[in-house]
């Protein structure tokens, strides 16, 4: 099986390259994104139908981090991971963002009160009685 190289004069629509590029795993769920407003085109909103161009700048949010990339090449193909990481190139203040976030993320999550499983019969008791005296 010989790979085909994709001419880069390619017009390729903004929601299947996101797909190519393995942002989100459908067109469907990438269009989603785009008409939600959170895939902006060179700082600005834009529409699925639009033509991605070499150099573009795409700000991506996803869940709770947020990438920013260039393009720097197209493909109306999905392939691997590794393949469709070549498509884009994160930029370090992208990276430097999501790594701090993330490490926000977890500072917080080790502060909250960890549960220690359901309920003993003594704790349900309490709860009970808490519960019935409030509704007097």
């Amino acid at each position: 099986m010989k790979k085909q190289s994709v001419p880069q004069d390619l017009k390729i629509r903004l929601d299947k390259w996101l797909w190519a590029a393995r942002f989100f795993k459908t067109r469907a769920l990438a269009k989603q994104a785009i008409e939600g407003g959170k895939v902006h085109y060179d700082n600005a909103r834009t529409k699925c139908s639009r033509i991605v161009e070499l150099g573009a700048m795409l700000k991506i949010r996803q869940g709770f981090d947020e990438k920013t990339v260039e393009v720097i090449a197209l493909s109306d193909q999905r392939r691997g991971a590794p393949e469709a990481a070549k498509l884009y190139l994160e930029t370090t203040e992208s990276i430097e963002l999501r790594e701090m976030s993330a490490e926000q993320r977890r500072a917080l999550r080790g502060s909250e009160h960890m549960s220690e499983g359901r309920p003993s019969k003594k704790d349900r008791r309490l709860i009970h009685g808490f519960k019935e005296r409030n509704r007097e």
